[in-house]
């Protein structure tokens, strides 16, 4: 049945900010080294993380084995949420003039409106708030303890550690590279800004993380978006009351600073999966209707395995998505496409 519609406006959405920082680029440093689940997939090669630990002094050791064991790399980027921090010591001083409930008010994450009640209680002691707080949030694989840990710390000993963690990482992996990561850094939040003009929020936020869509969700009114090199290939999300946090990672270009000649990774990639006749075929079969991967080997009269791999390539560059097992092409990075090519082009 055909539907008639009575709307008067467009759907809602969000509006996307970027910012950079150093402060952050140290933070998630941190975060990376001492996960290590995660770490040897990092495009940081092995030899540049052993260089890392081998410029730690014993103290700075010990600080990141109890970032490792308490998470408080999560702390960290809690904190540098609450202000534009110019430099280390503006961070530094505004820790040290917290008083003990402003820091566990700060350091727990927003956890959604239904568990602020919780966290209140939590902030003031109660071993029942916790036990719910653990219950709730038992799926995430450190929050639990996460929790456990800020409600029993003793917050001058806590202060001290993410102080120091961070002046001890700021000082050995930040300072020697410190005007060149800056640089990366600008470069691509300059780039992102070119590109936000020509897209809408929701494509340019799939765009600038590489494929990540997000849409748009109750009570989230704003995405931020970060630049960050330390944890490439990987994107890092979080949430705040209201905003949508995402530390994407740079692109290629970004980092070749003196060859403007250099196009990103992706786009490349792309063009060269649209460089062959069945892929194209493809593309255009699933832009006319979903198809699962049987249904379109019958179409194509071609061996299943043939078809999968060229459906790997698609999906690979995401030019192609797939839902409940059937393909279908993804239409922002389609449209967005051109945009990019011409972005890359026109960059002077």
């Amino acid at each position: 049945m055909d539907l008639f519609s009575m709307r008067t406006k467009e759907r809602e959405t969000y509006s996307v900010q970027i910012k950079y920082s150093l402060l952050w680029e140290c933070a998630l440093g941190i975060a990376a080294i001492t996960n290590h689940s995660l770490v040897e997939t990092l495009d940081l090669p092995k030899e540049n993380r052993e260089r890392i630990k081998e410029s730690m002094t014993k103290e700075m050791t010990g600080h990141l084995e109890y970032v490792q064991t308490h998470n408080t790399w999560k702390s960290l980027l809690q904190l540098l949420y609450q202000e534009d921090f110019k430099n280390l010591a503006d961070f530094t001083s505004f820790v040290k003039k917290l008083s003990s409930e402003e820091l566990r008010t700060i350091a727990i994450p927003y956890l959604g409106k239904e568990q602020k009640e919780l966290i209140n209680q939590l902030i003031q002691g109660s071993d029942d708030a916790l036990k719910k707080l653990q219950h709730n949030t038992k799926e995430n694989s450190f929050l639990p303890s996460y929790l456990k840990f800020i409600s029993e710390v003793d917050t001058e000993t806590l202060k001290s550690h993410l102080i120091e963690v961070m002046s001890g990482w700021y000082k050995a992996v930040i300072e020697p590279d410190e005007d060149e990561l800056e640089s990366i850094l600008i470069r691509d939040m300059d780039a992102k800004e070119k590109m936000i003009e020509k897209l809408g929020p929701e494509e340019f936020v799939e765009w600038a993380t590489d494929g990540r869509r997000y849409y748009p969700e109750p009570s989230v009114f704003q995405v931020l978006l970060i630049p960050q090199y330390i944890y490439r290939p990987w994107n890092v999300e979080a949430d705040l009351e209201g905003v949508k946090v995402f530390y994407y990672a740079v692109a290629n270009e970004s980092i070749s600073s003196d060859n403007k000649y250099v196009p990103n990774k992706m786009l490349v990639q792309r063009y060269k999966a649209l460089g062959d006749e069945n892929r194209l075929k493809i593309l255009k079969i699933v832009k006319e209707k979903s198809l699962s991967l049987q249904e379109l080997t019958d179409e194509l009269k071609m061996g299943k395995t043939t078809v999968h791999h060229h459906l790997k390539i698609l999906k690979s560059v995401r030019l192609v998505a797939s839902n409940s097992h059937k393909y279908e092409v993804n239409e922002k990075v389609l449209t967005a496409l051109p945009k990019e090519l011409q972005l890359f082009l026109e960059d002077n």
